[in-house]
């Protein structure tokens, strides 16, 4: 070649598919996507409605669990749920949906509220801009999101629907007998007619207005109580049970929670408790998070048993009744209301000194004890410890079936929260209560026949008998004996006797316990709730929201030495005193009244922004019923309806999507929506993890800094330690997208991701792995463009039969995958394809061409569209079909069939892939190399398995 024709180096590389023509690639054809609103999908009506045309398409609603936008940005780990969803998202569209994908950020939270404690910036300031940071990031990615209905979660336009739908909750109660929740309004309406008995027995016109709100109190589904909450001085707020880690302490800080009363919001949770359970059956959801849900529900069958204690009677919930005569003492928790109420002035002549804690009177063992529970999670409460606590109360309650005289203790392994916070405790059949009953020489009666030969003395038992197996005895009394019974015999009748006498029934109780809704924070959102000067709480009109936040000076809630168990909360709002004292006219003239200054968990709003991001720019309505039954109404295999696929992190199972299905369920009741659920599908990804390395000192150091040497692992010369685990800053093994795109491109990273194993399976990071995805888009670029010229290389000729059948095979395979969210396998699939088509070391026909590129659109899509367009195509590759396989390419000309004898492989046939076992038996057996390893034996059986497989017995 002559030097004339000789290309330059530079007008060479400006051909070849390397990370600066990647970045160029990808940065036009992302502004294209924007300027064109190429991702945005049509509602069926409303100011986003479009092409009537696409509406009229199956629809396809996908999410992502909400990101929270991090001051830190993205590292590798984060986009992993992202870029998968967008593949699904776009192999969807190019397979006939109309595709709802989008983006929204869960911005309330302690992290910015805390930032702004420490630098006296406004959490909107410093979250807004880490929205902004990770806008970027993610745009880098592709990711195809219609942009028009993303929000955050501190939008003022957003949040009024969030107090919108809190005010809905709260002015609404639940019906039992109808099994749905009902306005508020019509429970009063009750009350006031007489078809309803008001509680106390009064009637309604009798009741103030402050009786009239405690009466109301007791049904509404946003209620406040004085119940006891986890206090958390060292945060300044209270905290929900999920929020507390198993050793009592928060997740966020790690600083110790104690229980305390103080009044708070709820939300009855509890009231659908049942449903939550049920409506699990119909939802495609991995069963390892439908079992956490059910245990967390923790639904169980027995009965309430009310046991004499002076002039009250203390209820039990006990889930076996068939054991009340073997009841020898009670324990309450030792928060239980009556405590307080009968604790005599002395302990009774013969109290065990053990009973009493070596205190001198009833009154300073329970204040003492109470404190020691105090500082203890219900986690720890309820570890199977061997060494159990308690105090004696003083006092005894009288079992109902033997009319023994029982003592009274108060412990800490029996929860306020559980049941009714108080057990009959039944040593002999109970491994708790045999452990507590031997520490206070309590004792202990055997009523279930053992059958392991252990005799029936428990005191020389080493653990309780526990049995649903067996047969009850010593159970005989007034009227009643179950002696001979077994134990579902045993239930029944003893729950019929206490029913026939008033003094208990049967019941079901759950786990379950409502939802603790206020938070003693700035940055949250603001209740809709102001109270008079008697202290009833009055919801604001729809028109006075969104009440915002006001600007404050001091962020932080006052907070206290972490140890500091009495402690009351102080929080940010209430130091607002113009803004917590107003006058408004809520309907019956201007007043005074006070504001709440609580504000709502972070968990808010993500309890159903799903639902927003159906009609995002709707100002008058949460959302515009027709639309919302169009992307999310039940259908056929959804009955409940939902979201069709719901992507994130297995560590959601239970306070996320337990909160959002709560509050899907009451506004479904109320009519609002016609989903009773918010996610038919949930799938959850795993996570990245990355090596990280620890010096002499146990200190994290820079993994990038790390170097390799014979097998060991060393940071500026120092040998250092390997481990593997989460990527993160703490680890200092953190890896951008940013890093990665700048060094290969956007789409060798969603490659790479998507390549790195199944997508349920946490997975390790290995940058150096990462060029094996590039090299796959550099050969996929060469087999279409000339490297040297930058013209299109495909020619216009029929493929042939060995080509179409690898190609057919590639589209049938990575297709399925696609669709069932194995985007490993398809990787591979289109790999060999690719691999297969340059080492044919021939141009490419068109037709393969471009169903090569369209087989590759959804996982790489910036390379893809600029192919695509280079192929002479005008139109975005983004909507265009996908390819479909031809089934005669699909399927094998021949495939190999293994002959045995005496699990040998004796010969091998290439035979039709339809061939029946009976012809095949026939080919088998005529074989030459067959009859000569047969030598004329006797054959005694011949197996089968067309096509693959003959077994020859002889």
């Amino acid at each position: 070649m002559s030097e004339t024709n000789t290309p330059a180096p530079e007008a060479a590389e400006a051909h070849r598919y390397t990370a600066a023509m990647a970045a160029a690639i990808e940065a036009r054809w992302q502004d294209v996507w924007d300027a064109q609103g190429t991702y945005e999908a049509p509602n069926p009506t409303g100011d986003l409605a479009g092409d009537p045309a696409v509406v009229a398409r199956p629809k396809k609603f996908i999410m992502d669990m909400f990101p929270y936008p991090s001051g830190a940005g993205l590292h590798v780990g984060h986009p992993l749920g992202y870029i998968a969803t967008d593949v699904y998202a776009r192999h969807q569209r190019m397979t006939g949906h109309n595709v709802l994908h989008t983006l929204g950020f869960d911005a309330f939270g302690l992290p910015a509220e805390q930032y702004a404690v420490q630098t006296g910036t406004h959490p909107r300031v410093s979250t807004e801009a880490n929205i902004e940071n990770m806008k970027v990031q993610l745009r880098r990615l592709g990711l195809g999101h219609d942009k028009r209905r993303s929000f955050a979660t501190i939008d003022p336009d957003y949040y009024k629907w969030t107090q919108w739908i809190f005010l809905q909750i709260y002015n609404s109660w639940y019906d039992a007998d109808a099994k749905k929740a009902r306005p508020i309004a019509e429970l009063v309406a009750a009350f006031e007619d007489g078809s309803r008995e008001v509680p106390g027995g009064r009637a309604w016109a009798e009741l103030t207005a402050a009786e009239r709100a405690d009466v109301l109190n007791g049904f509404r589904l946003a209620y406040s109580s004085d119940a006891p909450v986890n206090w958390c001085p060292g945060l300044g707020t209270v905290l929900a049970n999920e929020e507390v880690t198993a050793d009592g302490r928060s997740e966020r800080g790690n600083f110790p929670v104690f229980k305390s009363k103080l009044s708070q919001w709820n939300m009855r949770i509890t009231a659908y408790a049942d449903r939550l359970l049920d409506d699990l059956d119909a939802l495609d959801w991995p069963e390892a998070i439908k079992l956490q849900q059910r245990n967390w529900i923790g639904r169980s069958e027995g009965a309430r048993v009310d046991f004499a204690l002076g002039d009250e009677a203390v209820t039990v919930f006990t889930t076996r009744p068939d054991t009340l005569f073997g009841a020898t003492y009670m324990v309450l928790a030792p928060e239980h209301p009556l405590v307080e109420k009968f604790l005599p002035a002395a302990w009774p002549e013969g109290t065990h000194d053990v009973w009493t804690g070596g205190h001198a009177t009833p009154a300073e063992a329970v204040t003492a004890y109470r404190k020691q529970a105090a500082s203890k999670s219900d986690v720890e409460r309820q570890a199977e410890a061997k060494d159990k606590t308690g105090v004696f109360t003083g006092e005894y309650a009288i079992n109902p079936v033997s009319g023994e005289k029982v003592p009274v203790f108060i412990a800490d392994y029996v929860l306020m929260g559980y049941g009714t916070g108080a057990i009959m405790a039944v040593p002999a059949h109970d491994s708790r209560d045999f452990e507590f009953a031997r520490a206070f020489e309590l004792p202990m009666r055997c009523v279930v026949q053992p059958t392991d030969g252990r005799g029936t003395d428990p005191a020389e038992w080493d653990d309780a008998f526990v049995s649903y197996d067996a047969t009850l005895v010593n159970s005989t009394g007034e009227g009643i004996s179950l002696d001979g019974l077994g134990v579902v015999e045993a239930k029944a009748a003893i729950t019929a006797w206490l029913t026939e006498r008033g003094i208990g029934e049967g019941t079901v109780n759950f786990r379950l316990r409502d939802w603790l809704f206020s938070r003693q924070r700035y940055w949250g959102e603001p209740f809709p709730i102001v109270y008079d000067e008697d202290g009833v709480a009055h919801p604001l009109p729809e028109s006075m929201l969104p009440l915002e936040l006001p600007e404050v000076e001091d962020y932080s809630p006052r907070t206290f030495e972490p140890d500091d168990a009495d402690s009351q909360p102080e929080t940010p709002l209430s130091r607002k005193a113009d803004w917590v004292n107003v006058p408004l006219d809520l309907g019956d003239g201007v007043k005074s009244y006070r504001r709440e200054t609580n504000t709502m968990p972070n968990w808010a709003g993500s309890c159903w922004y799903e639902l927003r991001y159906l009609d995002p720019h709707n100002a008058s309505a949460l959302v515009d019923p027709e639309i919302e039954q169009y992307w999310m109404g039940p259908r056929e295999g959804a009955p409940h309806g939902g979201v069709d696929l719901y992507v994130g992190g297995a560590e959601h199972a239970v306070l996320h999507l337990l909160y959002a299905r709560f509050w899907s369920k009451v506004l479904f009741d109320l009519g609002h929506v016609s989903s009773a659920e918010p996610f038919h599908k949930l799938f959850n990804q795993g996570m990245i993890q990355a090596y990280a390395y620890t010096d002499e000192r146990g200190v994290y150091v820079p993994a990038a800094e790390v170097e390799e040497r014979d097998g060991a692992y060393f940071h500026q010369g120092k040998q250092v330690k390997r481990e593997h685990g989460k990527m993160g800053k703490s680890l200092k093994n953190a890896v951008t997208p940013d890093e990665i795109c700048e060094e290969y491109g956007a789409d060798t990273l969603r490659l790479y991701e998507m390549a790195m194993g199944p997508l349920d399976v946490s997975r390790p990071w290995d940058t150096r792995a990462v060029v094996g995805q590039y090299r796959l888009l550099q050969r996929l670029w060469r087999n279409i463009v000339d490297e040297e010229t930058g013209a299109v290389t495909v020619v216009d000729a029929e493929p042939g039969e060995d080509t179409l059948r690898a190609l057919h095979k590639a589209i049938d395979g990575a297709g399925a995958d696609m669709a069932g969210l194995r985007f490993n396998t398809a990787i591979a699939k289109i790999t060999e394809l690719n691999n297969a088509l340059t080492k044919a070391g021939r141009p490419l026909e068109r037709s393969v061409a471009e169903r090569l590129v369209l087989l590759v659109a959804p996982l790489a899509p910036h390379i893809a569209e600029e192919l695509w367009h280079r192929l002479g195509h005008s139109d975005s590759v983004v909507h265009q079909d996908f390819p479909v396989a031809d089934p005669a390419y699909v399927v094998d000309e021949s495939v190999t069939c293994v002959v045995q004898i005496k699990g040998k492989v004796k010969a091998r046939l290439e035979v039709p892939p339809t061939i029946s076992e009976g012809d095949l038996e026939q080919l088998a057996l005529g074989d030459e190399a067959v009859v000569a390893a047969l030598g004329g034996a006797e054959i005694r059986k011949v197996i089968v398995r067309a096509p693959k497989l003959v077994n020859i017995v002889v």
